[in-house]
């Protein structure tokens, strides 16, 4: 791959993730652990640069998530941020205490230390984003300060000498003006990175190891047709042939007419050279999901029974040794990393049951966010069409319905679907959208048609906009486009009346509705 690595230290920060994405923007790999990485196992990496997260805890209260002092000894470059610049304090001698006034939101900080590498080329007066209720109170020795703010008088610090830098906003987040100027210099000028995380390279070098882990074994690869487990086949048929086969299962959770598109585009008559094999399991899904309401179970029941179908298609193809996925990165670190909070369970990772009958699970795509799948598979030559494709969750409308998952509430959800995804490409506004959708609420409220009472279900439609998954807000669509998509749904969809649009962002919502 490369050797060139940012390692981040997790303390159960919000913003992990965002930290990683952030990093990768500079074309520099960058892996999100726990902190409970050990230090062994953190100089075997070999990372140009650590970053430690944010967190939640105070670095003085019992159960702390704390660090051993030779993390700051290892002669790597460390950047701190929020928690790990208290972290970072603590550890190394200063005092941190409650603040005497929090910090929330947009605050105007000021660079006092002009000659701060990490703060090359940023204004002496920019804004930063702040989350705390603790606070630098003194420095540890051989430490200066290098910015501020009006309730925060240190609001970064750093021993340049030692190539420890610390500040208590997140430069991660958007909201931080000039945080990905400091994040650039971080690892480019101080770590010395030169930035050689391309997807050409990431494709070539997968391959070969590919066909190295592999060898002569057989892989049977989860094909959903979505752009994640495509491009895991296509990169997988590429080290290994006809070694692979794809299974696609039709759990009778897709969007309308979803399983014969995925047929016609891997299937005989498609441009791809793969065993393809169509497993039509919705009944046995259906029974499965009977009574269950909990989203979480949804997702683990959905996760468990897809690999049971994988199993029974395995023995009829004979010998089976791995079983690829198209698991990225965004699922690994939202089904839970070491402290961080398990946002939802990703039915290929957190829904996966404890005993798998194969040898080993495959995931060439495990540590990439979303739009560098879109750029492997670009490299891989697919077709734009298939590769801009609207990503679809796995669990598929068990989890874009809420409460129990019923054939006649599928059947409300795929066309209303359908209606809104035609209504908007209609339109042209799908262009820059990244995800929308309908999905169906368990919510009945009164209405009329004609002259009768009605007492149906509400339809929420959601449309987002993003690069990386991880954050998004929502798009502020025409409003001729959801008044005719609302019209067409309530008329057309039996069991609606009534159509809703989802105007939040992630966070604090995700983008799925479960």
């Amino acid at each position: 791959m490369t050797n060139e690595m940012v390692l981040v230290l997790d303390y159960g920060g919000q913003y992990n993730q965002l930290i990683a994405r952030r990093v990768r923007e500079e074309h520099v790999y960058c892996e999100v652990h726990p902190y409970t990485l050990s230090l062994d196992e953190i100089r075997a990496k070999k990372p140009r640069g650590i970053i430690l997260t944010g967190g939640p805890n105070s670095v003085y209260g019992p159960g702390a998530l704390t660090s051993d002092r030779a993390l700051f000894e290892l002669g790597v470059p460390v950047l701190g941020i929020c928690y790990g610049s208290q972290l970072m304090a603590q550890v190394l001698g200063g005092r941190v205490e409650a603040a005497p006034v929090s910090e929330y939101g947009r605050t105007e900080i000021t660079v006092t230390a002009s000659d701060s590498r990490l703060f090359t080329d940023v204004s002496p007066q920019t804004t930063g984003w702040m989350s705390h209720t603790d606070y630098i109170a003194a420095l540890p020795p051989g430490f200066r300060i290098t910015a501020t703010t009006a309730n925060c008088p240190i609001a970064a610090m750093e021993d340049a000498g030692r190539g420890l830098y610390a500040v208590q906003f997140h430069p991660e987040v958007l909201h931080t003006v000039e945080g990905k100027k400091m994040l650039r210099q971080f690892v480019r000028g101080i770590c010395g990175c030169a930035g050689d995380w391309r997807m050409d390279s990431f494709v070539e070098t997968t391959v070969a190891a590919l066909r190295q882990k592999i060898g002569d074994g057989r892989v049977l690869c989860a094909l959903s047709g979505g752009v994640d487990s495509s491009v895991a086949a296509v990169l997988l048929s590429k080290a290994i042939g006809k070694q692979l086969t794809c299974v696609f299962v039709d759990h009778g959770l897709l969007r309308k007419n979803e399983g014969d598109e995925v047929a016609a585009v891997f299937g005989e008559d498609g441009p791809y050279d793969l065993n393809f094999v169509r497993v039509d399991a919705s009944q046995r899904f259906y029974e499965k999901l009977r009574g269950v309401t909990d989203p979480e179970k949804k997702r683990k029941i959905i996760g468990e029974e897809f690999i049971r179908v994988f199993e029974a298609e395995a023995k009829k193809i004979g010998r089976v040794d791995f079983l690829a996925q198209g698991t990225i990165y965004p699922d690994v670190i939202e089904s839970g990393l070491g402290k961080s909070a398990v946002i939802k369970s990703h039915h290929n990772v957190g829904g996966l049951p404890d005993h798998v009958d194969f040898k080993e699970i495959v995931e060439p795509l495990r540590l990439l966010f979303k739009d560098e799948v879109r750029e492997a598979g670009r490299a891989l030559g697919i077709p734009e069409h298939l590769v801009r494709r609207q990503p679809f969750p796995g669990p598929g409308l068990g989890i874009r319905i809420i409460g129990e998952v019923t054939e006649e509430k599928i059947k409300i959800v795929q066309d209303a679907d359908a209606i809104y995804r035609e209504e908007i490409a209609k339109a042209g506004a799908d262009k820059d959208l990244g995800q929308y959708f309908a999905a169906l609420t368990n919510m009945r409220s009164v209405g009329v048609m004609g002259d009768g009472r009605t007492y149906d279900y509400a339809i929420a439609l959601r449309a987002v906009l993003t690069s990386d998954f991880m954050t998004a807000d929502s798009a502020r669509l025409p409003w001729d486009v959801l008044q005719t998509a609302a019209n067409r749904i309530v008329n057309e969809v039996k069991g609606v009346n009534r159509v809703l649009y989802d105007c939040t962002s992630k966070p604090p919502a995700t983008i799925e509705f479960e």
